[in-house]
């Protein structure tokens, strides 16, 4: 049941991300062209989201399991460290280079957008190299 609810959540997901243009690299290029032709509307995505979610994220803090009676995992920490901060740049700069994040990546893989293919192969290839740099600490 939970792999059936994993499914039809990453489906929902995946379609918004679709309608909202999120998985087109030039939409959100465009959106972060500031200095240029800027395109505001993925600002209203973003924007939309966030009041969808946090009633979500505001319910779960009451809670001690999800539905199916999985223990929910939120994380308690609030710290901004260097590890947050270097993430977030790596993210910030990948993303504006490439147009893409994680998941809309992953949905364009779907689709068959070549420079995702790339996207996604570069992506996994940084999470086990850190993860290989991590658990050599």
């Amino acid at each position: 049941m939970n792999a059936l609810t994993a499914l039809l959540a990453g489906l929902v997901f995946g379609a918004g991300l679709l309608l909202s243009g999120m998985a087109d690299p030039g939409k959100v290029l465009g959106f972060l062209d500031l200095a240029g032709s800027w395109d505001p509307s993925l600002a209203f995505v973003m924007a939309g989201a966030i009041a969808v979610a946090a009633p979500g994220f505001a319910w779960v803090r009451l809670r001690h399991a999800a539905w199916g009676g999985a223990e929910l995992q939120i994380p308690g920490s609030r710290a901004v460290d260097w590890r947050l901060m270097a993430g977030s740049i790596v993210f910030g700069i990948g993303w504006g280079l490439a147009g893409f994040c994680p998941g809309p990546a992953v949905v364009a893989v779907g689709m068959g957008v070549g420079p995702a293919v790339v996207f996604v192969v570069a992506m996994l290839a940084g999470m086990a190299a850190f993860a290989w740099w991590d658990r050599r600490r």
